[in-house]
């Protein structure tokens, strides 16, 4: 069976506490993409899940006196609720305590003893528990781990390593001959610089970490957690190494290689040298893209449990609607670039975009279409000039979020936003019906039409406004309510 569905996925996010704007980010933008690429027809498999293994989870466990695996549980329980708040369809969520998981990285790492990818040795270096990665002196900053800002460890254990220096000249070969490999362009140079500075063997199994898969052949080693985790793109598409199961080999067959692994510029290393090489050493294609996006600070610091300054996106949703914070997310940042949250500027994209400009054209087109329509079915009129000149803007949108570049189509969409709030005040329809009842017709069917394609382009992005515009404007007629009876209530009231 051949490749037929679109394979997206966001990286497995860490149990060590709750979710937030930023796993949220993530996961909304992968199911963007996912429902867009739907709604055009096309099979779609969409995976994310929870890294649950290491000895940080070991550590946080003891601290509130349960088990590793309770605690991820719980962790993972939260996350899961969390994507049914925001609205997030995924196909598949794995867990790396997942036994059909364990079992496969086991025989992945025993395949790669025997082909000699992997070996015991010892270890000495730096280590950030925080993290759990280690790091080479001159990555850090003054001392400190680069991503906690904490003071590494020296650790030294016996251990099994992965042999990343033999693909480092494969690696760089696959980066020239696949420039969409590593997106955003602007972030490939750091991976590219980094792999040809030279790449070492690294460290894939701890002896004093017990929270961990272990070693089929050698069982006091625990399996990395980072190697582990990476793992999961293929085994939660349905990879065996002995290929046994004919429902998961046709699963994986229709959706390898994956179209896009979307991560944090923070995990991208991992992602774009260490997980290509894996597959390298396994004989298994590589993913077509991996895609860094930015990080979310607020109020320009960056979030952290000290700090305390971590937005739980649910809070959010109860101020201003899912909708609301779906749209602001993703209009505000362009896509791979840092983005800083705050509430002022939620407050006034919602007041603005979304009560202003998209709020305030529907209600005008909607009451005057049930004022001067009334229960007519609006026809697309025939040489109707707004929709005729919309509809060329499609195939932009399209190519935009294809290309995880959403603050663009969502700025096309607003410039139509925009044009028919512009139309609205210079035809005065409630003034041409006067005079020309059948030019008003025109122009509000028009007008209908115009929405209609606006709210189709808004489905990805804003599902529950999508849906509830498209019943608004009537598929079959302008329904609802009863415009003798009472006006259109607001798709967005306005906030103080």
């Amino acid at each position: 069976m051949a490749k037929n569905t679109f394979y997206i996925t966001t990286p497995l996010y860490y149990v060590n506490a709750n979710p937030h704007i930023g796993h949220a980010y993530t996961t909304l933008a992968a199911d963007i993409v996912s429902r867009h690429r739907r709604a055009n027809g096309e099979k779609v498999f969409f995976q994310t899940g929870t890294d649950e293994h290491g000895s940080n989870i070991e550590k946080i466990a003891e601290l509130n006196k349960v088990k590793p695996k309770q605690w991820a549980d719980k962790v993972c329980y939260e996350f899961k609720a969390m994507w049914q708040d925001l609205n997030i369809i995924h196909d598949y969520f794995i867990r790396t305590t997942d036994p059909d998981h364990e079992e496969q990285v086991q025989l992945i790492f025993e395949h790669l003893i025997k082909t000699g990818d992997i070996y015991p040795g010892t270890y000495e270096g730096l280590y950030c528990p925080m993290c759990e990665n280690f790091y080479e002196e001159k990555e850090l900053l003054n001392g400190d781990c680069p991503v906690h800002k904490k003071k590494v460890e020296n650790v030294k254990e016996e251990s099994f390593f992965f042999k990343l220096s033999k693909y480092e000249d494969k690696l760089l070969k696959y980066y020239e001959n696949n420039p969409d490999f590593l997106s955003p362009k602007h972030r490939a140079k750091e991976i590219i610089n980094f792999a040809k500075s030279g790449l070492k063997d690294i460290s894939v199994s701890r002896t004093n970490v017990s929270w961990g898969i272990p070693v089929k052949s050698n069982p006091k080693h625990t399996i990395y957690v980072w190697f582990d985790a990476l793992l999961n793109y293929i085994t939660g598409a349905g990879y065996q190494v002995q290929k046994n199961d004919t429902e998961k080999l046709k699963k994986f067959e229709s959706v390898w290689p994956a179209d896009i692994h979307l991560v944090g510029k923070e995990i991208y290393r991992f992602h774009a040298i260490i997980w290509p090489a894996i597959l390298m050493a396994m004989d298994i294609p590589l993913p077509k893209k991996i895609f860094a996006h930015g990080w979310w600070t607020v109020t320009g610091e960056k979030m952290s449990k000290s700090k305390g300054n971590f937005v739980n996106p649910v809070d959010m949703i109860e101020e201003y609607g899912l909708d609301s914070l779906r749209y602001f997310l993703f209009r505000e940042v362009p896509f791979g670039q840092d983005g800083d949250f705050s509430f002022e500027s939620l407050k006034q994209r919602y007041n603005a975009d979304l009560a202003n400009d998209l709020g305030n054209l529907f209600s005008r087109i909607l009451n005057l279409s049930n004022k001067y329509l009334g229960k007519e079915m609006p026809e697309k009129p025939e040489n109707s000039v707004l929709f005729e000149k919309l509809s060329s803007d499609t195939a932009y949108i399209d190519e935009k979020i294809n290309d995880l570049q959403f603050g663009d189509a969502l700025n096309k969409i607003w410039e139509a936003v925009s044009l028919l709030n512009k139309e609205v005040d210079s035809q005065k329809p409630w003034a041409m019906a006067k005079t020309d009842l059948e030019k008003a017709k025109f122009f509000l069917k028009d007008s209908i039409w115009s929405l209609r394609l606006i709210a189709g382009w808004l489905y990805p992005f804003m599902p529950n406004t999508s849906a509830q515009m498209q019943m608004y404007l009537g598929i079959g007629d302008i329904k609802s309510y009863n415009p003798d009876d009472q006006k259109l209530p607001p798709l967005f009231p306005r906030k103080n």
